[in-house]
């Protein structure tokens, strides 16, 4: 049996979890509430906050799993990309960590991790997982893109945001209609009641399979601005509907990039990942696609789709598999680099 710790650092959770090949034996997260006083993530407090948690955060993982620290074959971690300061963390525990077992370390690309959650597997878990290729479409705060899996090693980025990401569309347009920080699941709450089709926002026309939603962030700024002018509770009434219609056509545009990606791959095989995967109506939209186009959707259970540490375990236990390990000079980056 193959015991893997992961350790996820990359943002503002701290997170631990063990698996025993591609079985999931713990998972345990430790959210920072200190940014909610600032509306986004500040870096500095970030890794500060890092400093105090991983400690318990590791220490809980290894004793919710029922293992000992000395069964643990490698120590996989997030290397990027990131927020520096928290990653270091992250890294340099796990460089003491494994020198201290005398085990290896493993290096794991945050959205990689996120595509390779699909193949995670619990005591509950009897859903298939994606066969290979599919196609994966990873959305979060701070990414966009659609890949090509071709194997647990192999990626191939066919599309991607040429400006800001979804997640961040999302976060932006909570925050101009002063709802709490972070924004993102709160316009998914609020939407649940709204019209989706009481407001249209422009959608972008960017060609092949690359996103940009700047454009549509304009568009929302624009519209709220004009329309205080004439009515300052304007937001405050038509909050719900709003907050619907802005996912709608976020997740319009997602939809249709993914569409036109499985049209010129010719892959039914379809996966979704990352934070925003976690959004209810997107959630919904790729499984009725797929009852429409006849994919195989593949959706990863909610714990699995926002930041955790069970991603980064289960990328570690295929590259223990291929013994790739990391040499303990690592270090860190800020973006992603395959």
């Amino acid at each position: 049996m193959i015991y893997i710790l992961g350790i996820e650092s990359s943002c503002d959770d701290t997170a631990a979890a063990i698996t025993a090949d591609d079985r999931i034996l713990s998972n345990v997260t430790a959210t920072q509430e200190v940014h909610k006083n600032f509306g986004g993530v500040v870096p500095e407090l970030a890794s500060r906050a890092h400093q105090q948690n991983i400690i318990p955060v590791i220490q809980t993982a290894i004793q919710k799993a029922n293992i000992s620290k000395n069964q643990l074959s490698a120590v996989a971690f997030t290397r990027g990309p990131g927020l520096l300061g928290s990653l270091l963390v992250g890294i340099s525990f796990a460089k003491s960590f494994a020198m201290g077992q005398n085990i290896p370390i493993i290096e794991v690309d945050h959205l990689q991790a996120h595509i390779l959650a699909h193949f995670l597997r619990d005591d509950t878990s009897t859903k298939p997982v994606p066969v290979f290729p599919f196609l994966c479409l990873t959305v979060s705060g701070g990414h966009t893109q659609i890949t090509i899996v071709k194997s647990p090693f192999d990626f191939q980025i066919i599309g991607r945001t040429i400006d800001d990401a979804a997640g961040e569309t999302f976060d932006k347009a909570a925050k101009m209609m002063g709802l709490p920080y972070p924004g993102g699941p709160m316009i998914d709450t609020l939407a649940r009641e709204g019209n989706p089709n009481a407001f249209r926002f422009s959608k972008p026309n960017i060609p092949g399979l690359d996103f940009s939603f700047s454009g549509l962030k304009t568009s929302i700024l624009y519209f709220l601005r004009d329309q205080l002018k004439q009515d300052p509770d304007f937001v405050e009434k038509n909050k719900v509907d709003l907050c619907a219609s802005i996912q709608s056509v976020i997740v319009e545009i997602l939809l249709q990039k993914v569409k036109l990606a499985s049209e010129l791959t010719n892959i039914s095989e379809i996966a979704i990942a990352g934070g925003v995967s976690a959004n209810t109506s997107l959630r919904s939209a790729f499984l009725n696609a797929g009852d429409e186009f006849n994919w195989n959707i593949f959706i990863p259970k909610l714990e699995y789709s926002t930041d955790n540490a069970a991603m980064i375990a289960i990328t570690g236990y295929f590259k223990y598999l291929n013994n790739d390990f990391a040499d303990p000079s690592v270090a860190p980056y800020a973006r992603s680099t395959f």
